[in-house]
């Protein structure tokens, strides 16, 4: 028995997010059944990140357990040719039987994409969150600057009835205005994210950026641990998962 690592990208348009879910189809549910079909035996992947509904990702990882012979490199190249064009795996490599995608300490970096014009193009509708409103990226930045470190980020936590801890890490935020494209690309890069963070993250970073809150009120808003006090969920899909890497 081995254990194959997958690096998974996917445009999540179509799919429930990453977990299996009765209401839908699942990247994970697609990958189950192509990897059941190809080896010949039920075979379910483990993934490091569970992405909402709507979602994307550059770098998701998942494991899977096999005693098929094939050298855990070739099965990129195998899966690839039964998958559906929006999920490709970009690497596959063996690791020690013991690795857990979610268990392991890791850095997670996902990035959000505001376009930011006055009119909307229908080329980029499900890749970056249309916004008209024009946007203070410096009061963005200097909001973002409140969130870096270790903080309850419960007020940014989209499960109500959570009851694991919500005390999580960020290194780094950047905020990047980029004026040919028209767009406002957010980074975050910490070790861990609560259910739709990043979204609720970005929301309230653009009401800083749109002059609704003050780039202080990041610091009030982590105090009250308290959902009500963040802003707005940004949509599912101006995000993506970029990468995960383990320490």
């Amino acid at each position: 028995m081995k254990r194959v690592k997958l690096t998974v990208a996917y445009d999540g348009t179509n799919y429930c997010g990453w977990q299996v879910q009765p209401n839908g189809l699942a990247v994970q549910e697609v990958l189950n059944r192509c990897l059941s079909e190809f080896l010949g035996t039920k075979t379910e992947v483990i993934g490091a990140s569970r992405t909402d509904a709507g979602v994307h990702a550059l770098g998701n990882v998942a494991v899977f357990d096999t005693e098929a012979r094939m050298p855990a490199e070739k099965f990129s190249y195998a899966l690839n040719t039964r998958l559906p064009q929006d999920i490709r795996i970009q690497d596959s490599c063996q690791v020690p039987e013991d690795f857990h995608p979610r268990f392991q300490e890791t850095i997670k970096t996902y990035e959000y994409k505001i376009y930011n014009r006055q009119f909307p193009d229908p080329t980029k509708r499900l890749y970056t969150y249309f916004y008209y409103y024009p946007l203070d990226v410096q009061k963005m930045r200097q909001g973002a600057g409140y969130l870096i470190g270790e903080h309850d980020f419960k007020s940014f936590c989209g499960n109500k009835k959570m009851k694991k801890p919500t005390v999580r890490r960020i290194d780094r935020i950047e905020v990047e205005e980029i004026p040919e494209r028209q767009e406002a690309v957010l980074r975050f890069t910490g070790n861990g994210f609560l259910q739709n963070m990043v979204r609720i993250l970005t929301g309230t970073l653009v009401e800083c950026g749109q002059g609704k809150r003050e780039p202080e009120q990041m610091r009030e808003i982590l105090e009250a641990k308290d959902r009500s006090a963040a802003g707005m969920t940004a949509p599912a899909k101006g995000l993506s998962l970029v990468r995960v890497d383990y320490q």
